[in-house]
């Protein structure tokens, strides 16, 4: 109780708060953007739900790591090296290798569902014919199959994700009631843009392809990670913000043009 006393009187404290939360809710969009496509594939009256489940189930998941450190920081030791690395870059480091933690094979795998996903979802857009997906909105008897699908695949995810979210809080601050207050104030601003942004997405069709877009990039970077070639976090979004701007400039010219 004193420990908290004083992290509440301390304003570097408060500093790191609010730098990790900001921190965690832009860790947090791309959990938030595969969420709410996966939850726009279901029929209208399950999607809400679903989306909550997804968020809730990212916030217990956050939450049991965070009562794991010890473990969590462990996974970043290697398990296995293949020998291989590359050439030096600027500082040194190799610009990849191949000895891999558990971390790292966890983001890769990560990528490469979310690149399986993405893809996959592209090819429904372009040709929208019948397939044997099971989260094809039509299937109405698929129903209850559907939203237990989605919300196996929300999981998957969600683990990914969450690992990176609490590595990243671990390098940022060494007081866990902080990273537990930033991990639950992002995931309940998640929890509040989940439906605006979901309901976004699916009443402008380009904005679906310029989401799955991201999430090819995201599983390309995670997969990257997994290798240990570091993409910088702000080089990432500030290519997606550009992308984002692009195509809001797309929508006002076609609003524009359809008055």
């Amino acid at each position: 109780m004193n420990e908290l006393l004083s992290l509440i009187a301390d304003p570097a404290a408060w500093a790191a708060l609010v730098t990790l939360v900001v921190m965690e809710v832009v860790l947090g969009i791309d959990n938030l953007v595969f969420i709410s496509i996966l939850s726009n594939k279901l029929p209208a009256e399950h999607r809400t739900k679903v989306r909550r489940i997804g968020i809730s189930l990212a916030l217990i998941m956050r939450l049991v790591l965070l009562s794991t450190i010890a473990f969590i920081v462990g996974l970043t030791a290697p398990v296995f090296d293949l020998g291989i690395a590359g050439p030096a870059g600027a500082h040194g480091e190799p610009s990849f290798e191949t000895a891999f933690s558990w971390r790292d094979l966890i983001l890769i795998a990560g990528g490469a569902f979310l690149i399986w996903k993405a893809t996959k979802e592209i090819h429904h857009t372009v040709d929208p014919g019948r397939s044997d997906d099971v989260l094809e909105k039509d299937k109405a008897t698929m129903v209850i199959s559907n939203v237990g699908a989605a919300i196996f695949q929300i999981i998957l995810l969600d683990l990914v994700f969450s690992i990176d979210s609490i590595l990243t809080a671990v390098g940022m601050t060494d007081h866990l009631p902080i990273m537990v207050a930033a991990v639950i104030i992002a995931v309940t601003v998640m929890l509040l843009a989940a439906d605006p942004l979901a309901n976004f997405i699916n009443n402008n069709p380009t904005v679906v392809m310029l989401a799955l877009g991201f999430l090819l990039m995201i599983g390309t970077v995670l997969i990257a990670e997994g290798f240990g070639a570091h993409v910088p976090k702000g080089y990432i979004y500030t290519a997606m913000a550009f992308s984002a701007g692009v195509e809001g400039l797309n929508m006002l010219a076609r609003k524009r043009g359809a008055k």
